[in-house]
C-alpha cells in the first residue's frame, strides 16, 4: 500500500520559519475533530528547528534542521502508548486525544522529542502530517501546510509505494536522522552531513599570496567518508584511505566536507612546495592559513 514520506533538504532550508508559522495557522485556534485539539498559542513546535554552527570565523556556516514527527516504522510512541497511539495504514501516526489524556509519559517516550504536553488538554500532541487535509478530497495542493508554505522548496511529500521510496533514498541519498535508533522513520533527509557532521578548511598562501591550484589531499588513518558538494561519498574507510583531493580557489581556500569524528592526513602541494599535517577532527576546524 502507498505510503506517505517528507523528504527535507538541510542545505535548502534557511531558518525562515514559514513552516513552524503555517503550522501555528493550521492548528492554534482549530480543533480537528478526530485528528487532535487545537494547539496552544505558545510553547508547542510541532515543526522544531535545529540549528548547529559548524567551523570558525570566517570560515563558518550554519545548517537547521527541520524535525516534525518522523512518523516511524518501529514508533516507541505507540509501543509505549497501551493502545492511545497508533499507525494508520498509510503510514501516518496519530494520537488518539481521548485514549491519551493524562499520559504525560508519552511525551519522554519520543526520542526526537517531537510529542509536546497540553496543559489545558492534558493530552500528548505532535505534528499529524496533516492528516485532516490529506483526507479531504477538496485539499487541492494534497500536501502538508508545511511543505506548500516553504519558499525554498526544503521540504517534499510523497505518497508512493515503499520500493519506489526505497529506490529514492538510493538515488538521492537520503538518510534518517539519528539512524541508530532504529525506527525507520518516514522523514528522511537529504545533504544531511551539513548538520550531523565536520569538514577541514584553510587557505593556502605562497610567499604571503593567496595561491589558487594548490593540490590538497586528504587521507585518513581511521577510515572514514568524505563528502563531495551534494553530501555524496566520495570514498568509504578503510586503513589508510584516500578520502579526497581538493584544488584551491581564487582566494587559495580548500574545504572537505561530510568528515566523521577521528584524525586525518592533510597534505598540500603548491609547485613543489609542501605542507603536511595532522588534524583530529572532534569538531569543524577552520586552520586558518597555512603559508608556504
Amino acid at each position: 500500500m502507498k505510503q506517505w514520506y517528507k523528504v527535507i533538504d538541510v542545505a535548502r532550508c534557511h531558518d525562515c520559519n514559514n513552516c513552524f508559522m503555517a503550522d501555528k495557522d493550521e492548528f492554534v485556534g482549530n480543533d480537528w475533530p478526530g485528528y487532535t485539539y487545537a494547539q496552544p498559542r505558545h510553547g508547542h513546535r510541532w515543526v522544531d528547528i535545529l540549528r548547529r554552527e559548524r567551523g570558525q570565523y570566517a570560515r563558518n556556516d550554519v545548517a537547521y534542521l527541520p524535525v516534525p514527527c518522523q512518523q516511524c516504522e518501529e514508533a516507541p510512541c505507540i509501543e509505549a502508548s497501551d493502545g492511545a497511539i497508533s499507525k494508520r495504514d498509510d503510514g501516518i501516526v496519530l494520537i488518539d486525544m481521548e485514549k491519551a489524556k493524562g499520559q504525560k509519559d508519552l511525551v519522554q517516550s519520543c526520542p526526537y522529542h517531537a510529542i509536546w504536553w497540553n496543559e489545558e488538554k492534558d493530552v500528548p500532541q505532535k505534528c499529524i502530517f496533516c492528516a485532516h487535509l490529506l483526507d479531504d478530497p477538496s485539499w487541492t495542493p494534497c500536501t502538508t501546510r508545511c511543505t506548500h508554505s516553504c519558499p525554498t522548496e526544503a521540504m517534499a511529500t510523497y505518497l508512493v509505494e515503499p520500493e519506489e521510496m526505497e529506490q529514492k533514498i538510493a538515488a538521492e541519498k537520503l538518510q534518517a536522522y539519528l539512524p541508530g535508533l532504529g525506527t525507520r522513520p518516514h522523514t528522511l533527509y537529504k545533504n544531511l552531513y551539513r548538520y550531523t557532521l565536520d569538514f577541514i578548511t584553510a587557505g593556502v598562501l605562497v610567499d604571503g599570496d593567496c595561491c589558487e591550484g594548490a593540490t590538497v589531499t586528504l587521507t585518513s588513518k581511521e577510515g572514514g567518508i568524505a563528502c563531495d558538494g551534494a553530501g555524496s561519498g566520495l570514498a568509504d574507510g578503510g586503513d589508510t584511505a584516500h578520502l579526497a583531493t581538493r584544488t584551491t580557489n581564487f582566494f587559495g581556500e580548500f574545504k572537505f566536507d561530510g568528515l566523521e569524528y577521528g584524525e586525518y592526513e592533510l597534505e598540500v602541494d603548491a609547485d613543489g612546495k609542501k605542507y603536511a599535517a595532522t588534524v583530529l577532527v572532534d569538531d569543524s576546524k577552520n586552520l586558518g592559513f597555512i603559508e608556504l
